[in-house]
């Protein structure tokens, strides 16, 4: 799959749940399903996902992601749209120690 119809989203879950994630970093394909994702949880733990590799917490979701507005009319959400440097950067700094 071509990376050049990607979209990118930085996520804060607003909740006291501490076994669920509070961030969720996520690369979106063009036909608006997961491809890549990071989640941070208030352990320190971060869960990755892929279509090769999942840690024990974290999967790709399996519906498909609303833009950045319908998750932001949520109000337990506040996410934004970031660069695919940024979500790279991210990638490899957390894939790799998972790998």
């Amino acid at each position: 799959m071509s990376r050049n119809k990607m979209r990118y989203i930085d996520v804060n879950w607003l909740h006291d749940l501490k076994d669920e994630p509070y961030r969720l970093v996520s690369e979106i394909g063009s036909d608006d399903f997961e491809t890549r994702k990071l989640e941070f949880f208030p352990s320190g733990e971060v869960g990755i996902a892929s279509d090769k590799m999942n840690s024990d917490k974290t999967i790709l979701g399996i519906a498909e992601v609303p833009s950045i507005e319908a998750i932001n009319s949520q109000e337990e959400f506040q996410g934004k749209i970031i660069t695919q440097q940024e979500f790279e950067i991210l990638w490899e700094q957390y894939a790799s120690k998972s790998s």
